[in-house]
């Protein structure tokens, strides 16, 4: 069963593996998940994938792939060779893309003899409000394009989706209670929004069906990271 500390991924939003490591060595056992994303994987590459192994962390590695079906499958193959525990790929490439990266998942990690990474599809995300998304052209709602883009993935063969906390127990009901919900766009008590626009606190965030939660600069930035992550997992547990 999984913990409620293991229900905490920690956004490494940095570019140097001093960094990282400075920040591995901080927040020690209190947390057991991470988040590489583009920041770090550009920045660093398999040294960031590695250090994490090293300290055996799990991985969600977030590149949010987008492209022709090819191309993804060929990329999600070469990505599979790191292991990530999850990774994601914007749901808005359709159908098509979605399922040539599940089966590509399954075909490589049966070569490589170990565990497929759970696919996640981004939906809409957390920094754009109603107003942004008509701008772009949309014509639906966010709650509403989320949920179709959730529905989507769940046909599709995808694992779960990355959406905001306000919207999880749309998706939670929608698509049942085995399909995966990462949650950014949390929020402590404490902290502020930033550049946020659809934001929870942890506790409302798991109360609205989300199995993860990715939390970044309320850590990151914190005077100590470590208590910071310890306190967050407090407000999970209510």
């Amino acid at each position: 069963m999984t913990t409620t500390r293991e229900r905490l991924i920690v956004a490494m939003d940095l570019s140097t593996l001093e960094s990282v490591k400075c920040t591995l060595d901080n927040i020690g056992d209190a947390v057991s998940y991470y988040k590489i994303g583009m920041e770090s994987f550009y920045s660093l590459g398999e040294a960031a994938l590695s250090l994490m192994a090293a300290n055996r962390k799990k991985v969600f590695l977030d590149l949010k792939l987008h492209d022709i079906p090819n191309t993804v499958s060929r990329s999600v193959k070469a990505l599979c060779r790191y292991a990530p525990a999850m990774t994601t790929l914007h749901a808005a490439g359709g159908p098509a893309m979605l399922r040539a990266a599940v089966e590509a998942a399954a075909e490589a990690s049966a070569q490589l003899d170990q565990e497929r990474p759970k696919l996640l599809g981004i939906t809409v995300l957390t920094s754009i409000d109603e107003t942004e998304w008509a701008a772009v052209g949309h014509t639906h709602s966010i709650r509403d394009s989320v949920l179709r883009l959730a529905e989507m993935c769940r046909l599709s063969g995808m694992d779960g989706v990355v959406a905001s906390p306000q919207e999880a127990a749309a998706i939670r009901q929608c698509c049942g209670p085995d399909f995966l919900i990462v949650t950014p766009g949390i929020r402590p008590l404490y902290g502020d929004k930033g550049d946020q626009s659809r934001t929870a606190t942890p506790a409302e965030a798991l109360r609205n069906g989300a199995d993860y939660l990715v939390v970044g600069r309320p850590i990151l930035a914190a005077a100590d990271p470590r208590t910071a992550a310890i306190e967050i997992v407090k407000e999970m547990e209510g």
